[in-house]
């Protein structure tokens, strides 16, 4: 059924010595009429065919028009104005506001040169803001550590044991497994260099000085940051989104005495026994790729070790444990607590503690060999 008013397009090709076309447009432009005669794409067809031909057109006889005619249009004249327009004057209004549509231009923002000196003064704030609350957070921990000690009794005790068992013990398995492919990549390694100068008996000197000094905490103290560092800050980043905080200080229940200081003072105890069981399980890769490599009997090997390393070293390395433990649960503790009661803050702050406190070991670590420097050798 023929629609009344349909939008139609008539072109009248002038003769063959003339370059003009007319082009009248008659019924409703309008979206309903448009989408009820479905001639939406043939009347674009038509209007994209006399794109930048020259043409004379005539919109008066048009019943009305809206602005998605009006835009069809102004799109088939390549948005401006055909040099022959005839509109009327209810028209003459729409076609200009599209037209100083076109015109506008989205303003860019100004770049200021002084925008790295803001990110980086905004850098230190933040720097100071979160040294300010690690130091809070120590002070609250020596507090609390004071009451467990005069106050024994009543002390987190269930608390601390649980997270030895968490932190200290659960991570045997995997401080095993890298311990002993760390010693025998490095005795393997050593061994090819010694074996050029003859010195393959030098092989315990090496891997029991830099084990137990150094590798051993530093590797014990890395995965113990990524593992138990990150679960520390996830649950109590996972506390603060739920409000489990709010509803304890509700209750009367200290955060620092009932989850900071136990984690803390669990991660001190459980650190050292780590940093020996990493050192152990080191040595005896080591051992054995000395065995295959150099052919150094084990029996040899455990006798040289006490000889090589001097006790001094067996302490620093436990001294190391102790420290990079503590610190590992201060930072993770720290950021724990500054999460925001949000999924997107969560996962953040446990990236961001697990970052700080495998800087702050290495840190503490250089700190160790500069203050030892003199001292086991």
């Amino acid at each position: 059924m023929p629609i009344e008013n349909a939008p139609t397009l008539t072109i009248n090709h002038a003769g063959s010595g003339a370059a003009q076309t007319a082009v009248v447009a008659s019924g409703i432009w309008q979206v309903h009429a448009l989408a009820e005669c479905g001639a939406i794409k043939s009347l674009s067809a038509t209007l994209a065919s006399l794109k930048d031909k020259p043409a004379d057109w005539d919109l008066s006889q048009l019943t009305s028009l809206d602005h998605i005619g009006a835009q069809m249009f102004w799109n088939s004249w390549g948005k401006k104005r055909p040099a022959s327009l005839k509109l009327a004057d209810r028209q003459e209004e729409l076609f200009a506001r599209i037209e100083e549509a076109g015109k506008q231009q989205v303003a860019r923002p100004k770049r200021n040169r002084l925008n790295w000196i803001m990110v980086l003064g905004l850098g230190i704030l933040s720097f100071f803001e979160h040294m300010a609350g690690f130091f809070a957070l120590i002070g609250q921990v020596i507090q609390d550590l004071w009451r467990f000690v005069t106050h024994a009794r009543t002390g987190p005790w269930r608390e601390v044991s649980a997270n030895i068992y968490h932190s200290g013990f659960q991570a045997l398995g995997i401080t095993a497994l890298v311990g002993f492919l760390i010693g025998v990549v490095l005795s393997f390694l050593s061994a090819q260099q010694l074996r050029a100068y003859g010195g393959d008996v030098f092989i315990v000197n090496l891997l029991g000085m830099s084990i137990i000094r150094e590798l051993g905490p530093l590797l014990a103290a890395i995965l113990v940051a990524g593992r138990s560092g990150s679960a520390i800050t996830a649950q109590l980043g996972v506390m603060r989104v739920t409000e489990e905080l709010d509803a304890m200080l509700v209750m009367g229940i200290s955060h620092g005495y009932r989850l900071i200081m136990p984690k803390v003072l669990a991660l001190a105890i459980s650190m050292p026994l780590l940093v020996v069981w990493t050192d152990a399980m080191a040595l005896i890769g080591g051992m054995a790729a000395a065995k295959m490599e150099l052919n150094l009997s084990p029996r040899y090997f455990i006798l040289k070790l006490p000889d090589a390393v001097p006790l001094a070293n067996y302490v620093i390395g436990l001294l190391k444990g102790t420290t990079f433990g503590v610190l590992i649960a201060l930072v993770s503790c720290h950021f724990g607590l500054r999460i925001k009661p949000n999924t997107e803050s969560l996962g953040h702050g446990t990236t961001t503690s697990v970052v700080t406190a495998i800087t702050v070991v290495i840190l503490a670590d250089a700190v160790y060999a500069i203050i030892f420097s003199e001292v086991g050798f």
